[in-house]
């Protein structure tokens, strides 16, 4: 189901849903999404979805953990609350109207490019999705009724500038893995088939959630998520109610629960705005990168993913809290999330990747 947001005249979000696909086609069917502001605990995992979406470049965000503890929610949530984006009117790509026209097939064609506000596309990836599906093919109706050779996009045009979500992603097909990773490292996709060939731009923030008993991730796809929380189920009973209380209340009366959440929207809406404003200004400077060179070395990551997306991490924390200069608290916040799955298996140390990170940032920051 894709997210959709529906608007006052003004801009502001009114009351999120998603569309619901029904036969005959996709028509918007009211199914309010859960506030994120409202959201009852999984701080890590709030943390790690406002910095994918203050600093994109980040690489997206991985989630997971036991069953129903609001993975889908958060990310849902989250796509509901981002304001919305300019983009060139007609563009099945939801083109930037300041960017290049020449990396897009559509603009590229030299007409006006006028710029229209869309809601920040979030598009499902489901796990049985076709090849053609993911990456667009042949439109089979043109072709016949009008003897026109033309491209129908597919998931990952739909995606571009947005979010692509996929739930339970630990289980996605390997060759689906192979077609994301190729885009995920270059920002294009490529397709060759059926006497097409064609190149669109589909740069995306890669969100994917799913539980660990239930299988891994192929070590390739898993190095492409900038971020990695890992949640639980509450373990005391005041989370526990509270969590029960704010989803009963929802579904008995899901637009008094928006409004009752309103303002805490707005707020975290323009606190988004203006780290996205502020990021550019963030300074990073060579002690905080020794740091980080210094926590990755002490961890054994391979390469230097593991310091940029650190770096990146940290900066765009810092920016959320209003800093303008990233500190050792933001490299020591964000590390867990950076740097946790990125860390080879040690026969000899028993403890978890999480517990790894926390011992190695108490050492490194404490000398």
């Amino acid at each position: 189901m894709d997210s959709v947001t529906a608007r006052h005249r003004d801009g502001e979000p009114d009351i999120a849903f998603e569309s619901a696909s029904v036969s005959g086609g996709t028509t918007p069917v009211p199914a309010p999404v859960f506030p994120f502001s409202a959201i009852v605990g999984q701080d890590a995992m709030r943390e790690a979805l406002l910095i994918a979406a203050v600093d994109p470049l980040i690489g997206g965000v991985l989630v997971l953990g036991d069953r129903g503890t609001g993975k889908s929610t958060a990310i849902r949530a989250l796509a509901a609350l981002l304001p919305p984006m300019r983009a060139v009117a007609g563009c099945p790509y939801a083109c930037d109207p300041e960017a290049p026209a020449a990396a897009c097939p559509h603009c590229a064609r030299g007409a006006p490019r006028r710029a229209e506000t869309r809601a920040v596309p979030v598009v499902d990836l489901p796990l049985g999705a076709t090849e053609d599906r993911v990456v667009g093919a042949l439109d089979l109706e043109r072709a016949l009724t009008r003897g026109e050779r033309a491209f129908e996009p597919g998931l990952l045009a739909r995606a571009n500038r947005g979010f692509l979500y996929i739930d339970e992603v630990n289980l996605l097909e390997d060759h689906l893995v192979d077609l994301l990773l190729d885009v995920a490292a270059s920002g294009i996709n490529t397709v060759e088939r059926e006497g097409l060939s064609l190149r669109h731009p589909a740069r995306f923030v890669l969100v994917g959630s799913g539980n660990p008993e239930e299988g891994e991730l192929r070590p390739q796809l898993l190095d492409r998520f900038g971020l990695a929380c890992e949640v639980a189920t509450p373990a005391d009973i005041p989370t526990r109610v509270a969590v029960v209380r704010a989803r009963d209340a929802f579904e008995r009366d899901p637009a008094g629960f928006h409004a009752a959440h309103a303002a805490a929207e707005r707020a975290t809406r323009e606190t988004i705005l203006a780290a996205r404003a502020r990021l550019g200004a963030v300074a990073v400077p060579d002690a905080a990168l020794e740091q980080a060179a210094r926590l990755c070395l002490a961890l054994g990551t391979d390469g230097l993913r593991g310091e940029l997306t650190l770096m990146r991490a940290a900066r765009a924390l810092a920016a959320l809290d209003g800093a303008g200069t990233v500190d050792d608290g933001h490299l020591a916040r964000v590390a867990p999330a950076a740097l946790r799955h990125r860390l080879r298996r040690n026969p000899l140390d028993e403890a978890g990747s999480t517990a790894r990170v926390a011992r190695a940032v108490a050492e490194v920051f404490s000398a």
